[in-house]
């Protein structure tokens, strides 16, 4: 008897000095307190941490349970890039003639700008503010350089090795005509992005529109804003893909003299043509008969590159290292999709959302287990996407013993310090130590992501909450418990 009792004894201190067993516990205990919380009685909600160094899980819950989980979807896309293309690797804008240069710098024929996916080309992202667009001056000096000054043709811009089939198809009408909702395609500049700036005056007065920049040919916009008790910007814009109809709703600010609101560009492709055109005119360089679009213009025949025209020169995109780095860290729609065409235009010819996403699935396939999983974009914008907290920790895990382990992990924001993670867990125990991606869309909060605990252990996670009836403030309170105890295991 007294063997036993000393037994138990020495599992009961044990226990209590055991930091990691407590912890464990206690990462539990925390996920329990977030499912039992009464703002989450009708919440869907799965979660899943494990030890890197053993595989083992230290805390779960509903962990095989595929939902929406916004942003967080992201670390497929970049994670696959990186696997798939490396970190180093770069696309191109590449730019041909077709015709002759006569000894009087006259091209008699047309200049082709044809795209290779590149999301990083006049980007704010990695140009000075106001000078996105000062690589077309570098192209024109390149082209003058060539002995050409006037042509006697089109500037035409081609993207159609990626298709033109838009935004993908599941997400929200009143996600497309906004920046965040613009497509990643064959020809992609200045984000794709339009500015929109307002005037406004006294609460509840319509705003004046004062300017939309770059300037779009028979561009069609309908104002409908007004000043309203806002702070900054609430403002829709609406708009179909390559539409030249847009349309604006909500409120800006009061008295405001020039606001600025960001929407998706219409037709980069054509746009592109337009802006060149415009530099080349403004340098005293004649182009007889404009700008064309390979898509919107139908007397732009497609060309043979490699018997029709005579290459000139190419601007070379970032790197994947670069690019994912944005759409992780300040979660860049544009460029997490971007990122997902690459892989596909590089493995199936196709640059398409579908088949890139065919080839994502297939790169993982001996890899990682999918069932449940759905993928529909590559940033997390569908509500349709559907993945588990088991997914996402079968990836982590994966990257984590893998050569581009360290870039990847080096574009997660990092909690309490920086990116859209920068105010979470500030001040408390997984301030530093959580390296994460975010996702937020209307009732659904995500992260997931590495944690380096006090204990000096590498651990997973994912956590997602769907159709919580609190505000999203209170619900990250609650999943801050959790990433706090994962930082204390």
């Amino acid at each position: 008897m007294f063997k036993i009792r000393l037994r138990i004894y020495i599992i009961i201190v044990s226990f209590l000095f055991n930091p990691s067993a407590h912890s464990q516990n206690r990462v539990q205990e925390s996920i329990g307190n977030l499912v039992s919380n009464p703002s989450n009685k009708n919440a869907k909600i799965s979660f899943k941490a494990i030890d890197l160094a053993t595989g083992k899980e230290v805390a779960s819950y509903n962990s095989s349970l595929a939902i929406p989980s916004a942003s967080t979807t992201k670390l497929f896309s970049t994670a696959t890039a990186f696997q798939v293309l490396g970190s180093n690797f770069v696309t191109s804008t590449r730019i041909y003639y077709k015709g002759k240069i006569g000894k009087d710098s006259v091209l008699y024929g047309d200049i082709y700008i044809r795209g290779g996916g590149d999301v990083s080309l006049g980007s704010r992202f990695f140009c000075e503010k106001g000078k996105e667009l000062a690589f077309l001056d570098r192209w024109t000096d390149s082209l003058k350089s060539k002995g050409i000054s006037k042509i006697q043709g089109s500037v035409i811009c081609d993207g159609s090795e990626f298709g033109y089939a838009g935004t993908p198809k599941s997400w929200n009408w009143d996600d497309i005509g906004n920046y965040y909702g613009t497509a990643a395609e064959g020809i992609n500049f200045f984000d794709n992005t339009i500015k929109i700036y307002f005037k406004t005056k006294g609460l509840g007065k319509k705003s004046e529109l004062l300017e939309i920049y770059p300037k779009i040919s028979n561009f069609s916009f309908k104002n409908e804003v007004v000043s309203g008790k806002v702070s900054g910007d609430n403002v829709i814009v609406f708009g179909a893909n390559y539409s030249l109809n847009r349309y604006a709703q909500g409120f800006l600010p009061t008295n405001q003299e020039r606001f600025e609101v960001k929407g998706s560009m219409p037709d980069p492709e054509y746009q592109l043509a337009e802006e060149w055109v415009k530099v080349l005119r403004a340098r005293s360089f004649v182009v007889r008969d404009g700008a064309k679009g390979m898509r919107s213009d139908k007397t732009s025949a497609k060309v043979n590159y490699a018997s029709d025209v005579k290459y000139l020169f190419l601007e070379k995109s970032k790197t994947v290292k670069e690019i994912a780095y944005w759409a992780n860290f300040k979660s860049v729609n544009l460029f997490a999709e971007g990122l997902l065409n690459y892989i596909g235009f590089s493995q199936k010819n196709d640059g398409s959302t579908k088949a890139s996403l065919i080839a994502l699935e297939k790169f993982w396939t001996d890899k990682i287990n999918f069932e449940g999983l759905v993928l529909k974009d590559g940033c997390g914008l569908s509500k349709e996407n559907a993945i588990s907290a088991t997914h996402f920790c079968d990836l982590l895990k994966y990257l984590y013993a893998s050569k581009n382990y360290s870039d990847f992990k080096s574009t997660l924001p990092i909690a309490g310090v920086s990116g859209t993670i920068k105010n979470l867990c500030k001040g408390q125990a997984g301030e530093g130590r959580i390296f994460a991606k975010s996702g937020t869309i209307s009732k659904v909060k995500s992260y997931a992501g590495y944690v380096l605990s006090k204990s000096g252990k590498n651990l997973a996670f994912a956590i997602t909450v769907n159709n919580f009836s609190g505000s999203n403030s209170q619900v990250i309170t609650e999943i801050e418990k959790v990433l706090n105890e994962l930082a204390n295991y």
